[in-house]
């Protein structure tokens, strides 16, 4: 269904994203599309997250919150 694009449908798309987000915002958008499908394609590779290991966070993330531990309470009580 959208394998077939012809030359004609691929500078149309192309003249719309153009009209859409300028020539500017054009490299930027590609870049950000290009590193979706690197981090898509090793996690696929990789095994990614779906592999039982648990996922790193980046580096400038916060912390996640410590698990809650089962039958405690907030105040402390059990």
């Amino acid at each position: 269904m959208f394998g077939n694009f012809g030359m004609g449908e691929m500078l149309l798309l192309l003249l719309v994203v153009l009209l859409l987000f300028g020539a500017k915002r054009l490299p930027e958008l590609g870049g950000a599309v290009g590193k979706g499908l690197r981090e898509f394609k090793r996690a696929t590779t990789d095994g990614g997250v779906g592999d039982g290991r648990p996922a790193a966070a980046p580096a400038d993330s916060p912390a996640a919150p410590p698990a809650r531990i089962e039958g405690s309470t907030k105040d402390g009580r059990a």
